[in-house]
């Protein structure tokens, strides 16, 4: 870091010299008798013309914001296990590499590779005036130490007093004497797509930074974050920044920066919040319980698109589709099948997959709701009394194929029966796809489970169910354990 601020401030002297030189060499240039004589004169004063206020002049000014909020937010560095440090005994580059090989040192013959602690920095905020401290849960994950420094540039050793990997939310606490600046979470606005926001935080450890942009986005879904329906934004986001708030033009904390999408490690023009109404329900709980409970119904859900809409006569591609249904599960209970299309929770119209995760998820498990589902071309209301969210999963692989076909364009058998027990149901192996399966993304070994709602356990069910389907079908398959519908058009 410290050589790239040195090029940098050599960079902008040589520019301020070099314009020097050029306004000196000029003016030596003019500097004639004619000249001279004519600047002798008197100019008559000239007055430039009011000008239109500039589209500049019309962006908005964070400075009252900054004024407010900034003093809440704090720099956390924290301190991890130790790790032992080594040299790569591949990098040639390195000089050390044959010193310390032949005299000792880090691996070398005379010396134990040395424990080096892990460090990180971070940002958080405070949220109540007594120390509470919202974060991301992965600032602060497997620290011995975490340290706390306000802007007034007082330390604290913080307490954890508690993580949610599930949304990446931690609550640490600090003791500090006086009322603290905090900012409010009891009653976070929704983000709306186009807003302007400011993320402020530490990135790279330069504290208390502040960027701006706007809303790119709202509800997507992210690998691991199946219950955070993240806010998307191209506010300048870094490491370092994680944990800071994101705060909308009338300084509203309207989420927690969490992660940014990048190939460099650094910032690419999108980054994504946690929404503050998840991370309220997530410090509340931590700060009652010291851990959160998350509600479950025990089904497999994904996206709808134009062509699974059309397959099961779906009037719009809103909601989520049901791909599997645990057993003895909340859902299995309430009369969930495969092939139902989740299209409101509780009288509120469902858009895709992440509202199910999101909303069921950060329920309170014994809550009772009511949902309305799409079966075989009406909608079906059903009760379901949500669930305590369970870590086991389970796995299933599908096995090898032998025969089989269809104007799907699939060779498929039937599951032998210890296949069968393996995997815990019935169906056919793919053995090879081509045609309309394979332009659908069939592969060989994925297991077919049904088409639409109707399971299929031979290949003489999978033709009368194809040709019953019409120009679109759409198949359940099971694939490394994973259960997803996929459409078909054989039209």
């Amino acid at each position: 870091m410290q050589p790239t601020l040195r090029m940098k401030q050599i960079t902008v002297a040589l520019a301020a010299a070099g314009f020097g030189l050029a306004v000196g060499a000029g003016y030596n240039r003019l500097d004639t008798p004619a000249v001279a004589l004519a600047n002798a004169a008197s100019p008559t004063a000239i007055t430039a013309p009011a000008l239109a206020p500039t589209a500049a002049a019309r962006l908005p000014d964070f400075t009252a914001l900054v004024d407010r909020a900034g003093a809440a937010v704090v720099n956390i560095s924290t301190v991890g296990k130790s790790s032992p440090a080594a040299l790569d005994p591949d990098d040639e580059d390195n000089p050390l590499n044959e010193f310390f090989k032949r005299f000792g040192g880090p691996n070398g013959p005379n010396m134990q590779p040395r424990a080096v602690p892990s460090r990180g920095v971070g940002s958080g905020f405070i949220v109540s005036p007594d120390g509470y401290i919202v974060t991301n849960a992965h600032v602060v994950d497997g620290a011995n130490e975490v340290t706390v420094r306000l802007t007034d540039r007082r330390e604290f050793t913080a307490k954890v007093v508690g993580t949610d990997k599930r949304t990446d939310i931690a609550l640490i606490k600090i003791d500090a004497k006086g009322n603290l600046p905090a900012l409010d979470l009891s009653n976070p606005p929704a983000p709306r797509q186009g807003e302007w926001v400011v993320a402020i935080g530490s990135p790279f450890g330069f504290e208390n930074s502040i960027s701006a942009g706007i809303v790119s986005g709202v509800h997507r879904a992210l690998p691991g974050g199946q219950m955070t329906p993240f806010i998307q934004t191209d506010v300048a986001v870094n490491p370092g920044n994680s944990g800071g708030p994101l705060l909308n033009a009338a300084g509203q904390v309207v989420g927690v920066n969490s992660q940014i999408y990048s190939r460099s490690g650094g910032y690419m023009g999108l980054s994504f919040a946690i929404p503050a109404d998840v991370a309220a329900n997530v410090a509340q709980q931590l700060k009652a319980h010291g851990k959160v409970t998350h509600g479950r119904l025990g089904i497999g859900i994904q996206g709808l698109n134009k062509a699974l809409a059309d397959s099961f006569n779906l009037p719009d591609s809103d909601g989520a589709l049901v791909g599997s249904v645990e057993k003895d599960s909340p859902a299995e209970k309430a009369g969930f099948k495969t092939g139902d299309v989740i299209r409101k929770l509780d009288n509120v119209a469902i858009t895709d997959s992440t509202d199910v995760t999101s909303r069921i998820g950060n329920m309170a498990p014994g809550t009772k709701v009511s949902i309305e589902v799409w079966r075989e071309g009406k909608p079906t209301t059903l009760t379901a009394t949500i669930g305590s969210f369970d870590d086991t999963e389970k796995v299933a692989s599908a096995g090898k194929a032998v025969q089989g076909g269809g104007k799907l364009g699939v060779a498929v058998r039937p599951l032998t029966q210890d296949e069968k027990s393996e995997i815990g149901h019935d169906g056919l192996v793919v053995e090879n796809a081509t045609g309309p399966a394979a332009r659908a993304g069939i592969q060989a070994g994925d297991v077919i489970v049904s088409v639409g709602s109707a399971k299929v356990v031979s290949v003489d069910e999978l033709k009368r169910q194809v040709d019953k389907a019409g120009g679109n079908v759409a198949l359940l398959i099971e694939r490394n354990g994973q259960k997803l519908f996929v459409p078909v058009r054989i039209g």
